[in-house]
């Protein structure tokens, strides 16, 4: 309890220095900088890379419902970095775009056009640009982007109140162009297999931390998160071989499919597509929170929504998972289409 609290004062911290211009606050005192930099090095030699470009999924899903005339196609837009690009696996219909774009147009019953602009490697400074390429593309504004980065803002050293500050905007200019969002936060870097204390301590702090003022960011800003830190945590940790991939560092196929489930729900939700009731279930563990102690207790609880209330309160929820289509199975049966 007393580190929620904590993660929250310094996750509002840096929100206000992201939205008022500061610095933000530092995390970690230079003593413990110069330790960190000494275990990256070190982890370095067994962390993979993964210089392979992602498959494109582009294109139409849900083809099978394309004789609907009632209502156009449903449109879905990614940015963020490696894990939103879908780099690791070697199959489009395996990225996470692919998978709730198929998922959608499952629960819908309508076609989802997916239009990817995440880039591998990407910081959250790199987020003006893929907004404008998302909404300067020529095509129609998507009715929901999904947004996820951060992990890149810990390794590669952007500050926190700049990665928080970019999010911000792009949340807001998406809404502002009518798009719901939602954002699947900076995972848990403290899960990576071949780190080893201190440097697994040290990234779980800085990532946790980073998610929890990421949610306060996007949720004052219009949007919507889900927590990927915690899911990507005890699962991860569980079965690393079967949930990480061959670089050690990007999720697997099977990875993949686990984080795109726990944001479905909320990606439904958003469009009001999802039968679950906009309220607190408490027997679920879910409840109305200050926005900065959901962010908080978000941070650590993988698969945890938190959303806009009556300011400055925000709702948590935990949402039921549905399993989404098998991969194969949509490739088989021809309800995806890319190019």
């Amino acid at each position: 309890m007393a580190m929620t609290r904590s993660r929250a004062r310094v996750a509002r911290r840096i929100a206000t220095a992201a939205a008022f211009g500061g610095g933000g606050a530092g995390l970690l005192g230079v003593a413990a900088v110069g330790l960190l930099l000494t275990e990256v090095r070190l982890a370095r030699r067994t962390v993979g890379g993964s210089s392979d470009i992602p498959p494109c999924a582009d294109g139409r899903y849900g083809a099978a419902f394309g004789h609907r005339t009632d209502r156009p196609p449903l449109r879905l837009g990614f940015l963020g970095d490696s894990t939103a690009a879908g780099q690791g696996v070697h199959r489009a219909s395996q990225t996470p775009g692919a998978l709730l774009a198929r998922g959608l147009a499952a629960l819908a019953e309508l076609p989802v056009d997916l239009r990817n602009v995440a880039l591998p490697g990407a910081r959250s400074d790199d987020l003006p640009r893929q907004v404008q390429l998302i909404l300067d593309g020529g095509e129609e504004v998507p009715d929901l982007c999904v947004i996820m980065i951060g992990a890149n803002d810990v390794t590669r050293r952007l500050p926190p109140a700049e990665s928080v500050r970019h999010l911000s905007a792009a949340v807001r200019t998406l809404r502002a162009a009518g798009c719901e969002v939602v954002v699947g936060t900076c995972p848990d870097l403290g899960t990576i297999e071949p780190v080893y204390q201190p440097l697994r301590w040290v990234a779980r702090r800085l990532s946790r931390q980073l998610a929890a003022a990421q949610t306060i960011g996007v949720v004052e800003n219009g949007g919507r998160t889900v927590s990927l830190g915690a899911l990507l945590g005890p699962e991860f940790e569980a079965r690393p071989r079967e949930l990480f991939g061959p670089d050690n560092y990007h999720p697997s196929a099977e990875g993949y499919a686990t984080a795109a489930m726990a944001v479905f729900p909320t990606v439904c939700a958003a469009l009001g597509l999802w039968p679950e009731e906009e309220r607190p279930e408490p027997a679920r563990r879910e409840d109305i929170l200050p926005v900065e102690q959901a962010a908080a207790r978000a941070a650590s609880e993988g698969g945890t929504e938190v959303t806009a209330s009556r300011a400055p309160w925000a709702l948590l929820k935990h949402r039921r998972r549905r399993r989404l289509p098998d991969p194969e199975e949509g490739e088989r049966d021809g309800t995806a289409v890319t190019g």
